[in-house]
């Protein structure tokens, strides 16, 4: 198999440009999208130096390719050529159905994360650890306060998975609520 640099390259090469080709950007942000898949893959890298028995090289790709198939034209079936097909399914589950009304999707993609290894599992905690930054000004205080209550399930739902990752989300989750305390 591959060293894990030469997998990281060639997932954020394939991501940097799906993600380009929509002109994807930072919520509330003129910075490039690859740079929040890149948090999120810098949180599993950490995490993995933490954890035991944790395939760093299977969950580094799953979190640079983890909303390619939600933000992007880029097919399963692709994904699955490119790379493989446990990776695609990985990143299938870290998709939200698009189908399903809007309070039904988070549960859902849980569920279907919960089938699978505990590396997806961390991938969906460091992306919400990624995305607990300041909240795009466009929020509303609603919107902020369903954001950490929606962490807060996220945390609920994958515990047990990664100690070191749940730990983090716990602690961005409190600090979240200065936002919402505050005028943001």
């Amino acid at each position: 198999m591959p060293k894990l640099q030469t997998l990281y390259q060639n997932a954020i090469k394939f991501a940097a440009k799906k993600h380009a080709d929509q002109n994807q950007v930072i919520s509330g942000t003129n910075i490039p999208y690859v740079v929040h898949l890149s948090n999120v893959a810098m949180e599993i890298l950490i995490a993995s130096e933490k954890t035991k028995e944790f395939n760093a090289k299977f969950a580094v790709q799953v979190a640079l390719l983890h909303d390619i198939l939600e933000d992007t034209e880029t097919t399963f079936e692709e994904l699955a050529q490119e790379f493989n097909e446990e990776i695609a399914q990985a990143v299938l589950a870290l998709t939200k159905n698009s189908q399903l009304p809007k309070e039904e999707k988070m549960k859902d993609s849980l569920e279907r994360i919960k089938k699978l290894s505990k590396e997806v599992w961390a991938v969906k905690l460091a992306d919400r650890i990624t995305n607990l930054q300041i909240p795009p000004k466009i929020w509303t205080l609603e919107k902020i306060k369903e954001y950490q209550k929606e962490a807060s399930e996220i945390l609920h739902e994958l515990n047990g998975s990664n100690d070191y990752l749940e730990k983090r989300l716990s602690e961005k989750i409190i600090k979240y609520s200065k936002y919402i305390t505050a005028e943001v």
